[in-house]
Order: structure tokens, then sequence, then C-alpha cells
């Protein structure tokens, strides 16, 4: 029923999906936001920016809840777990973090790539996380601990995204 949109203008936007009407404007970002991810409820919006912070935003009124500092580089991706309890990010400085989605309290540290990091997932199950980076390889990570449980390597390149299937059990 909604859109919420990322900018370089410093802020997101949040559309009602079937007028086109802007429903609230997002601002507080110092830097262009990266991303932008609704909750699974709809009701609050996470945004990532090179500014060091991931923000935590009420969906309809726009107004912020949380902020969590990476304090050291840019984050370029941000995105709620299914159960909607934790918030993934991905940074420049080849760190994944997860965060409590309440009180934006840090949670647990991924740490493994030799490069940046250009987009994080939790697995349907929220059990694992799935990371992509610019070193040429994406991770699969244990949720809880922290831990990688694969390192998936072959590309050339860095790599931009990586995903799982609805029902966990692929990658691409």
């Amino acid at each position: 029923k909604q859109i919420v949109t990322a900018s370089r203008d410093k802020s997101a936007r949040v559309w009602d999906a079937i007028t086109g009407r802007e429903i609230a404007t997002i601002k507080g970002h110092e830097h262009e936001v990266r991303s932008a991810a609704f909750s699974p409820d709809g009701t609050r919006v996470v945004t990532a920016s090179w500014d060091k912070t991931a923000r935590l935003w009420d969906a309809t009124t726009g107004r912020q809840l949380a902020v969590m500092e990476n304090g050291s580089s840019g984050m370029a991706s941000a995105d709620f777990s299914l159960d909607g309890t934790r918030i993934l990010t991905a940074t420049r400085d080849r760190i994944a973090c997860i965060w409590d989605a309440t009180s934006g309290h840090r949670i647990t540290l991924l740490e493994g790539h030799d490069n940046l990091i250009s987009s994080a997932a939790f697995s349907p199950d929220c059990t694992r996380v799935l990371t992509a980076s610019n070193d040429g390889s994406a991770c699969l990570w244990d949720a809880t601990s922290g831990a990688i449980i694969t390192a998936l390597k072959g590309h050339e390149k860095g790599v931009r995204h990586a995903a799982f299937s609805l029902d966990g059990t692929r990658i691409v």
C-alpha cells in the first residue's frame, strides 16, 4: 500500500502506492540516503546513509525513533528481519551489524570481508545473514553468533547484491 524512496537529497519519502500522494518526508541525514526499507508491519522505516548512520523512523509522521551509528564509515544498506525485531546494516568499512529494531542498540558485528559490503540480507527464517562485498565474495553468517558459515567466492570483481530464495534454500 506504500512505497518508500531513498534520495541523494538527504531524504527518504513515503508514498501512497495507489494515488502517488506523498505521506511523509523523512529528513535528518547529513549525506545522501543510500537505502530505505519498511518494517514488516509497515509502521516504521529504516534508512542508511553515507553520514555513518542508519536511522529508524515512524512511517506515518517521519519522526525519528532511533539512530544507529557506525562511527567509522558510511552505511550502504539497512533492512529489517522478517520478524521485525532486528535491523541489518552493511558498511563501507567491511562490517555488517545487527541492531535491535526497537532500541537501536547494536547486537552483533559481522567481520571478515576484505572490502566494502554493498548489501546484506536476513534469511527468511532470520537465522542467517547474507552479505555481498566488493572483495568479490558473498558470505553466509550465523545471525546469532556472527560467525561465518561459508564464503562464496568466484567472482573476479565486486559482488553488488546477493539474495535468498523465498524458502531460504538457495542464494543468488
